[in-house]
């Protein structure tokens, strides 16, 4: 029961995603779901494991536990990191969304020197503002911005990552998606990124309740959780 069940949420959500890809002209190709399991049993990540080998994890140790586990699949780094804990992301992680400052960026390249790999990472940007959330402020990144090139030597920059505020109605967070699609394009044709060769194509935005917004407004990874473990 328990995989059916999964199996039938995961193809559920599969489907949005292709009806709003529909609605914005997109294919569905173009978006990676990454189904995040903090929260989610063992038993429940290997019965979703049967159809689906993208996972994100909100907790490096976590993470780097599951990895090791099931070291087939791809894991993400999706949730905050702490620098003391940043060479376990960049030893276990596909892909770190979570990159909220340059000191946490720069701390990545160092380590990716040291163990002569280059992580890949998306820069979280605070659009919305809001005091509870972590990630870049608009104008912080603007300033900081030729640094954040800098780190490109030892660092794969590879887009941009934001958080909607809480809300019921997913058409409120559509205004925050556009604004990172904004600034992603502002960012990728600055004379920085093009002289370092960013081309910034990911925007993880979206989540369970807002996933379909963030497609119709650009979004090519979206995070998806308990949508896919409703009724387990």
């Amino acid at each position: 029961m328990i995989s059916e069940t999964i199996k039938k949420n995961l193809s559920n959500v599969q489907q949005a995603i292709n009806n709003a890809c529909l609605r914005a002209g997109r294919t569905a190709a173009d978006v990676q779901l990454v189904a995040v399991t903090k929260y989610a049993e063992w038993e429940w990540v290997m019965a979703l494991a049967a159809c689906h080998t993208t996972f994100g994890e909100n907790r490096p140790q976590q993470l780097a536990e599951r990895q090791k586990l099931f070291p087939d699949a791809n894991w993400h780094l999706i949730g905050q990191l702490q620098r003391n804990k940043a060479k376990l992301a960049v030893q276990h992680s596909a892909l770190i969304h979570s990159v909220d400052s340059l000191s946490l960026l720069q701390s990545l390249a160092n380590i990716g020197q040291q163990l002569q790999v280059r992580p890949r990472v998306l820069l979280q940007v605070n659009v919305s503002g809001e005091l509870s959330k972590s990630g870049f402020e608009k104008d912080e990144l603007l300033n900081a911005w030729d640094r954040v090139v800098e780190c490109q030597q030892c660092v794969d920059i590879v887009g941009f990552m934001t958080m909607a505020p809480a809300c019921e109605d997913p058409e409120a967070a559509r205004s925050t998606f556009r604004n990172l699609f904004a600034l992603r394009e502002e960012m990728a044709s600055s004379a920085a990124a093009m002289a370092h060769g960013m081309t910034l194509p990911e925007l993880s935005m979206g989540m369970s309740g807002d996933f379909e917004v963030a497609v119709e407004e650009g979004a090519t990874i979206v995070r998806v959780g308990s949508r896919l473990f409703e009724g387990v």
